[in-house]
C-alpha cells in the first residue's frame, strides 16, 4: 500500500511539472512559424523551475517529518508483553474450592481467614520456608481446625484452572513478533502441583516466579529482577496484572501497565498501546 502511495505521489508530481512545461513547449514550437513568444517561454520556464524546486522541497520536508514520526513510534513501540498468571491466564477459584468441603458458614469463614485470606498466603509465594512451615503458620491462625486447614492447603492446587483463551492469546502475540514474559507471585508448592496446567509457559521468553527469586509484587525488586535478567527496556514493555497496586509499581519503573478485568478489556487496552 505504501509503495502505491509513493508511486501515485510521484506520478502527480511529474504531471504537475509537465503542465508547467507545456506552455514552454508551445513557445518553442512557434520558432518554426515565426511566432516564438519569448515572454511565454520565460514564464513557463521559470514556472517549471519553481515547480521542480517546490516539489523537491516538499519531498524533503515529508521525508524529514516521516523519519521523525518513525523514530518516535520506535521509541514508544511495545516489544515485550509481561503477564501475571493468577486471574489473568488462569482462574484462582479458592472460594468454590473451599465451598466444596461442605463446611458450615462459620467454619468456612474461619478457615478462609486462616488460609487464602490470611497474610501468610502471599508470604508463602515468597518461598522463604518449606511447605510444612507454611502449614504450621496457617494452622496457628485457627488451631481448632488444624486438620481441616491441612487438607485445604494440601489440595489447594485444585483452585487453579487455565482460562480457555490463555494459550491462544499468548501464542497469537508470539506469532506477531512480541517477546513474552511471566512475572507472577506463585508458591513453590502450587507451582509443582500445577505446572502441567500452565501450557502457555512454552511460549515465554523469560519467566520470573516469586518463589524462585524470593521477592514479591508489588515490591520494586521483583520488577527490576525481570528487567535486568532479560535486558528489557521499561518503555518497550507492558505488564498485564489483575491488581492495580501491582500495575502502579510497574508504572513507577517506567513500564506500561494494563489492569486486567477480563480478556476483551485487556486486549482493547493493549491495542491502545499498539499491541495488536
Amino acid at each position: 500500500m505504501k509503495k502505491w502511495k509513493r508511486f501515485a505521489a510521484l506520478a502527480a508530481a511529474v504531471l504537475l511539472l509537465a503542465l508547467f512545461c507545456l506552455p514552454m513547449v508551445f513557445a518553442l514550437a512557434g520558432i518554426r512559424t515565426g511566432e516564438f513568444y519569448q515572454g511565454l517561454f520565460q514564464a513557463s520556464f521559470f514556472g517549471a523551475l519553481f515547480a521542480a524546486v517546490m516539489g523537491y522541497a516538499i519531498w524533503m520536508i515529508y521525508r524529514l517529518l516521516n523519519r521523525k514520526s518513525r523514530e518516535k513510534e520506535g521509541e514508544n513501540m511495545i516489544k515485550n508483553v509481561i503477564f501475571d498468571v493468577g486471574r489473568v491466564l488462569v482462574a484462582f477459584d479458592w472460594e468454590e474450592y473451599l465451598r466444596g468441603f461442605g463446611f458450615s458458614e462459620e467454619k468456612y469463614e474461619k478457615i478462609a481467614e486462616a488460609t487464602f485470606m490470611s497474610p501468610v498466603w502471599p508470604e508463602r509465594d515468597r518461598g522463604l520456608y518449606d511447605e510444612e512451615e507454611y502449614i504450621r503458620q496457617f494452622t496457628a491462625l485457627a488451631p481448632e481446625y488444624a486438620e481441616d486447614i491441612r487438607r485445604v492447603v494440601q489440595g489447594s492446587t485444585k483452585t487453579i484452572r487455565p482460562y480457555s483463551y490463555a494459550e491462544t492469546w499468548v501464542r497469537y502475540l508470539k506469532e506477531q513478533g512480541y517477546r513474552l514474559y511471566i512475572l507472577s507471585n506463585y508458591s513453590d508448592y502450587m507451582l509443582k502441583g500445577t505446572m502441567e496446567k500452565l501450557t502457555f509457559l512454552k511460549y515465554m521468553d523469560g519467566i520470573i516466579f516469586s518463589c524462585k527469586v524470593k521477592e514479591l509484587k508489588p515490591e520494586a525488586g521483583i520488577y527490576k529482577t525481570l528487567l535486568e535478567k532479560y535486558g528489557l527496556k521499561p518503555e518497550e514493555s507492558v505488564f498485564v496484572d489483575d491488581m492495580e497496586e501491582n500495575c502502579d509499581s510497574a508504572r513507577k519503573l517506567g513500564i506500561h501497565a494494563v489492569c486486567f478485568r477480563d480478556f476483551k478489556q485487556a486486549a482493547a487496552d493493549l491495542e491502545k498501546l499498539g499491541v495488536k
